[in-house]
This record gives structure tokens, sequence and C-alpha cells, in this order.
């Protein structure tokens, strides 16, 4: 089966997001990103630098997994979660929008949510996958 330019960009992104926040190889991480890399993020400083600086001051133990990933021309969504964010910490749930141009991620949007334990779930299902997190990693 012949491959799509939409696909080729979620398996780039995917593996840019895998880099960066899992692998923490920032050398690598910058092929990924442009360098007039555009943040609209409230909680990230603009550009590849704010990103990259907000992740090297992260937890060793911060992980990202991802769901889901949908493409609809130059802009992906991915349903994701961040996990290890710290002690006491409860882990983000994230639709993260980005925009590719040329090959690399050149903007991004987010919406976070902080995940939900079994507890404090009034729907009763989890936000990610199908099971609820441990209690430990969510207070």
């Amino acid at each position: 089966m012949k491959s799509t330019l939409k696909d080729n960009n979620k398996a780039m992104v995917l593996e840019a997001f895998d880099t960066l926040f899992n692998r923490r190889n920032y050398a690598a991480a910058e092929k990924f990103w442009s360098p007039k890399y555009i943040q609209h993020s409230a909680h990230i400083p603009q550009g590849r630098d704010g990103l990259f600086d907000l992740v090297k001051n992260s937890p060793p133990t911060l992980k990202y997994e991802n769901r889901l990933i949908v493409a609809n021309g130059d802009f992906l969504m991915l349903h994701g979660r961040f996990s290890g964010l710290g002690p006491g910490v409860p882990n983000w749930i994230v639709v993260d929008i980005v925009r590719v141009e040329n090959g690399v991620l050149a903007e991004h949007w987010d919406v976070i949510q902080d995940e939900a334990t079994r507890a404090t779930s009034k729907s009763g299902l989890p936000m990610f996958g199908k099971e609820f997190p441990p209690e430990e990693i969510v207070p």
C-alpha cells in the first residue's frame, strides 16, 4: 500500500514527540521542529527553545503516550497522556494540535485536562484508554 502525505506526517509527529518527551534527545529533536516554531500554549514559552527548555526542566520521569492521531491537510490532532510530571501532580490528558510545514512542526496549540481517577470521574469512565491510572500517580 502506498504511503500518503498524511501517513508520513503522522509518523513524523509521533517520532518527534517520542524523541523529545520520552527519549529527550534534543539534538535529534531539532530536525522535527522548525527554528521558527510558533507556540500558542499558555504554559510554554515561545519558540522551539521554549519547548525544549520546558522539557529539560521537567522531571526525568516525564513520559508521553499517544492514543489517537488524526490528520487533516497540514494539521494533526493528537490525543495523549503526559505522566510523571512530579510527585502529587496529576497526569495530563492533552489534545495537541500541530501544523506541519515543509516536513517539520511549525505551529502548536493544546487543550489540557488533569486526568481523573476512578474516584473523581463522574462518568465512571477513564479519560485515556480503557483503565484508570494507578491512584498513586494521580492524587
